[in-house]
């Protein structure tokens, strides 16, 4: 199923853009991380909460691109809490899979697991709904403070 929206200002954006010439690298990566943003607290929101250690535990972080004018994020648990996180497993691979004998709890959280008895827990999907219920509004702000970097950057240069 597609979902098509307009982003107001985009064209304004574009025609910015081209004034400056070149996007500086540092205008995406405010943007990117201010857009995630609006999805990391969504996901913060939607968690489970037992001991609060979900929540506590979710961190944006920017993965490292060879290309200029791209910056992408990612909500990941952060690594320091690796052992609120590691569940050890009593039978390691008795319920098929890999036969790991350590579980991330985050991730069945997210996505599932199948229970002693053999029966599929499914997750509560929390990151991935905030995702898919603040697309538009992550994107309206990437835009609007891409638009108003660039255009004080083109103040700055004396374009205007």
């Amino acid at each position: 199923m597609a979902i098509n929206f307009k982003v107001e200002g985009m064209k304004e954006l574009q025609r910015s853009i081209k004034k400056l010439g070149k996007v500086p690298q540092k205008h995406v990566t405010t943007s990117a991380k201010k857009g995630m943003g609006i999805v990391l607290k969504a996901a913060k929101a939607d968690a489970p909460y037992e001991t609060g250690a979900l929540k506590k535990g979710m961190i944006l972080k920017g993965e490292k691109s060879k290309s200029k004018g791209k910056k992408v994020y990612r909500i990941i648990f952060d690594p320091a809490m690796n052992d609120v996180f590691q569940k050890s497993v009593q039978n390691p691979g008795s319920r098929g899979g890999q036969g790991r004998s350590i579980a991330y709890y985050p991730v069945s959280q997210e996505y599932g697991y199948f229970a002693g008895d053999g029966n599929y827990i499914p997750g509560f999907r929390f990151i991935h709904d905030s995702l898919e219920s603040n697309k538009r509004r992550m994107t309206q702000i990437i835009v609007a403070t891409m638009k108003k970097k660039i255009d004080a950057e083109i103040t700055k240069a004396g374009l205007r």
